[in-house]
């Protein structure tokens, strides 16, 4: 469902926006996570021998449907109504769509119709439930506001959303806690372990085409946290399970007024892991600690998970997308929100792969990564490699 113009252009009317939408019809609440996935397209003149792959990556949007229609449309992938513009292959969103804000309905409903699109033109969204997305699930609602609940229609009707309705079966069928999303397919699709499978044709690729992917998660995958292998799938099927214990326990008074409710007590030690200081939800090592420490840190992680690079959001910088260790850590999580006022900024990624000598079976990677802001750019990675491999 397109955003109304009228929504976009008239900020009185963004705190209503949720309210519109409940009468508005949605489709596509329940896309399945095993759709299948459209490699990107190639150059025109033989996808054989060049592919290109145009990624874009927002952080935390906490209730604000005015600035996150801004941002996707800064970054092309929607056009000014709202809908999937049809110039990018993969957009991710790392969490924390939830809290601080009134648009709860309108963003969660707008991300389930963006992905209908996406899928219908070729594209992709991979989008990941952040801390706050699970501390609304346990039912600690320290930062929901009384006018957000309203929208709901009370208290009940909100926990019931967040369970077993609409954006609660979103959640269960289109969110995972992290993701490892490949640059080119013969990695294959988006989310498919590392390390892969003995028949699959990624286990014949040589570093550094092997590792040519990035993992996108909501806080950060901590070099202490156990459960890094297979990525994602360790992390993800955790995050599956104690989401479906969470949504289908009676749902207790929240927190505040109430006590705070916990985990149930079904909820294994791993799953607790989930939700710890290093988990992955909560990391934030990879943004505070000092240079030297992560730089010696990151490396062996992204050995572990067959990635390049992690993205992550969480700990907001306020004025910028941070990038550290040459760009193996990004972190993305500008403030968005009009909570908080932030920069307005998204992450791009134009990944190229051009055959260079098919006798050689040489091929030329180029990875440019940029912040984008409102009124400018700041390239943050621009490498090129020869690699060789049978792709």
């Amino acid at each position: 469902m397109p955003i109304r113009p009228s929504l976009r252009h008239s900020p009185q009317l963004i705190g209503l926006s949720a309210l519109v939408y409940l009468a508005l019809s949605f489709r596509g609440a329940q896309k399945s996570n095993s759709q299948q996935y459209v490699p990107p397209l190639g150059s025109k003149s033989d996808d054989r021998i060049e592919r290109s792959t145009r990624i874009i990556a927002v952080g935390d949007l906490h209730g604000d449907i005015g600035n996150a229609q801004k941002v996707l449309e800064m970054a092309r992938v929607v056009d000014s109504d709202g809908n999937w513009s049809g110039e990018v292959d993969v957009f991710v969103q790392t969490g924390d769509i939830i809290d601080r804000g009134d648009d709860t309905i309108v963003l969660f409903d707008w991300m389930e119709d963006l992905r209908s699109q996406a899928q219908g033109a070729g594209g992709r969204v991979l989008s990941h439930l952040g801390n706050h997305e699970w501390m609304n699930t346990i039912g600690d609602w320290r930062y929901v506001h009384a006018s957000e609940i309203k929208t709901f229609g009370g208290v009940a009707a909100r926990q019931d959303m967040l369970s077993t309705g609409r954006i609660g079966r979103a959640w269960a069928a289109n969110y995972t806690t992290t993701s490892r999303l490949p640059l080119h397919p013969s990695l294959g699709d988006p989310n498919d372990d590392f390390p892969p499978s003995a028949d699959s044709a990624a286990v014949r690729l040589p570093a550094p085409l092997s590792h040519a992917a990035y993992s996108f998660v909501h806080g950060g995958l901590a070099s202490s946290y156990p459960g890094l292998s297979p990525f994602p799938s360790a992390i993800n099927d955790l995050g599956r399970s104690l989401l479906h214990k969470l949504q289908h326990r009676v749902q207790p008074p929240p927190h505040p007024p109430h006590a705070y409710p916990h985990l149930p007590p079904s909820t294994t030690r791993e799953e607790h892991a989930l939700l710890e200081a290093d988990g992955p939800l909560w990391y934030r090592g990879w943004a505070l600690d000092d240079e030297a420490k992560v730089c010696r840190a990151v490396d062996p992680v992204l050995e572990k998970t067959g990635t390049r690079r992690m993205i992550m959001g969480h700990t907001p910088n306020f004025e910028k997308i941070v990038s550290r260790c040459n760009g193996k850590i990004i972190i993305i999580d500008t403030g968005i929100s009009h909570a908080y006022g932030g920069a307005l900024s998204a992450l791009s990624v134009e990944y190229t792969l051009k055959l260079v000598s098919s006798s050689e079976k040489r091929w030329r990677e180029r990875e440019v990564v940029k912040a984008l802001y409102v009124d400018h750019s700041v390239t943050l990675v621009d490498e090129e490699r020869d690699v060789f491999g049978d792709m």
